[in-house]
């Protein structure tokens, strides 16, 4: 039976299947049929992420790839920046664990359908991202519902699976037995489309949705809530108890978490209780997403911390990605900026050369890279700088840096904030921005909240809770 017509067991209606096949070839009809064309690779070095040892897999007419013998593929999408930095952490385990990480991003492909189609959801979620946080009935009555209810449902899944089939043209030159681990959907389910053997689908949320399955792969998970959630395939259909995941196809792994940051989160809570103790300016981290949602919050934050950053109290450091119109429309708007800001602009070399100093770190450092492998994995090295990241409650939540959680783009990013809540490694959700502040002065000025923060990353590292990348990499090689 195709897998969209039965999921885990669970049958789709009729109706709900016929949808999803004219949404299908409504697509193909758009973006094109590339299934009678021979996608050939050859490997490319990646010199941002040469230190993990990360290849890149670039179209290649000559079609002479050769994998090393201990390869695996990430399988990924640019969408937003979350699912990069996932796949920062996958590559990152898996050469730590002695493997050739080559990196698949199905949205980098301009001639392939795949990225056509990938590329344009990405618009419209951006949009939908953005307009959520300037329009509250927009996102009180669309954007929530569609991120924590229409994702949800089963039937979602069903009409992702064939649009999958559009893509999997792309991937069925590639060896089919190599290790693969997807942190998307779509590229898990291309892949079982085109049939690999060793798929681990790295399910990035904490609430279960439908919109993550790929079945045929197995399926890893960052918590305890969610493994429960998506093994009883929780409320993806509201009109019945749906059929649980089978044994053996779900895992909670913990947190995708980069080695180089693993390996360090003693080190760098030490340095931060280090720093407070010694009166040093409490370093905050802002890290603004690939949507370029909530400007105008990030906006009140850094107002608000101008006079103790003039104070010498406190200092900031903000990644903007690859978005450099963002900070232009920030200076535009805080004229108080002037005189205290630093920038790091498309400069790789010279961004790691001055982190790796660690020093300078004064006023307001401000980082930004049109190179969008650079863009996302300054944040990783900035985490390790900063003593407190503010976050939204997405893939950032499950990182080992003390964390100040602002409010979610998206019904779906709400449990990211309750499990950094309860691990004790970040706040819980502030939803209004008068909370925000009100938190920032208390770790400026108090001595309880950041060393509270440290307490509870040092715990969660004893109890292996970051170590989800290494556990994820180790099911897609050991999968028969």
């Amino acid at each position: 039976m195709e897998r969209s017509k039965v999921i885990f067991g669970n049958t789709i209606a009729d109706k709900d299947y016929r949808k999803a096949c004219k949404q299908k070839e409504k697509n193909k009809k758009k973006y094109g049929d590339d299934s009678g064309v021979n996608y050939t690779f050859a490997a490319a070095d990646n010199p941002v992420l040469a230190p993990i040892g990360v290849k890149n897999l670039v179209l290649s007419d000559k079609g002479d790839l050769k994998l090393d013998e201990k390869a695996v593929i990430v399988g990924n999408i640019r969408m937003g920046y979350g699912h990069y930095r996932i796949s920062m952490a996958i590559a990152s385990a898996a050469h730590a664990l002695g493997y050739t990480p080559y990196w698949l991003d199905l949205n980098s492909y301009p001639e392939s359908t795949a990225t056509k189609l990938i590329s344009a959801q990405n618009d419209l979620y951006s949009l939908g991202s953005r307009l959520s946080q300037r329009f509250g009935l927009f996102n009180k009555l669309v954007w929530e519902p569609i991120n924590s209810e229409g994702f949800r449902k089963l039937t979602y899944n069903a009409a992702d699976q064939k649009n999958a089939e559009l893509m999997a043209p792309l991937l069925k030159n590639l060896p089919k037995d190599v290790p693969y681990v997807a942190t998307h959907a779509w590229p898990a389910q291309a892949a079982i489309h085109a049939g690999f053997t060793r798929v681990v689908n790295a399910i990035p949320d904490n609430w279960p949705m439908a919109l993550h399955l790929s079945e045929g792969s197995i399926h890893t998970v960052q918590t305890p809530s969610a493994f429960l959630g998506y093994k009883m395939l929780r409320g993806m259909d509201p009109k019945r108890q749906l059929k649980p995941m089978p044994a053996g196809t779900l895992f909670d792994v913990g947190h995708y978490i980069d080695h180089e940051l693993v390996v360090n989160i003693e080190a760098d809570c030490a340095a931060r209780l280090k720093r407070m103790e010694e009166g040093a300016p409490r370093r905050y981290f802002l890290s603004i997403g690939g949507a370029g949602a909530q400007q105008k919050l990030f906006e009140d934050i850094i107002r608000h911390l101008i006079p103790q950053i003039k104070q010498n109290k406190a200092m900031l450091l903000i990644n903007t990605g690859d978005h450099f119109d963002v900070w232009n429309s920030i200076v535009s708007h805080i004229p108080e900026l002037a005189g205290l800001y630093t920038t790091h602009f498309d400069n790789y070399d010279e961004t790691k050369a001055f982190l790796d100093k660690d020093e300078g770190l004064e006023k307001i450092q401000v980082f930004c890279h049109k190179d969008i492998f650079a863009a996302v994995y300054v944040t990783n090295l900035l985490m390790r700088k900063c003593d407190v990241l503010l976050t939204k409650p997405s893939e950032l939540s499950f990182y080992p840096v003390p964390k100040i959680m602002i409010h979610r783009v998206g019904g779906h990013e709400a449990w990211g904030a309750i499990r950094a809540a309860e691990v004790g490694d970040g706040t819980y959700e502030l939803d209004k921005t008068e909370e925000v502040l009100a938190m920032l002065d208390e770790i400026t000025n108090g001595k309880e909240i950041l060393p509270a923060l440290c307490r509870g990353i040092l715990r969660a590292n004893a109890a292996g809770i970051y170590n989800g990348a290494y556990e994820a990499v180790k099911l897609a090689v050991n999968a028969k």
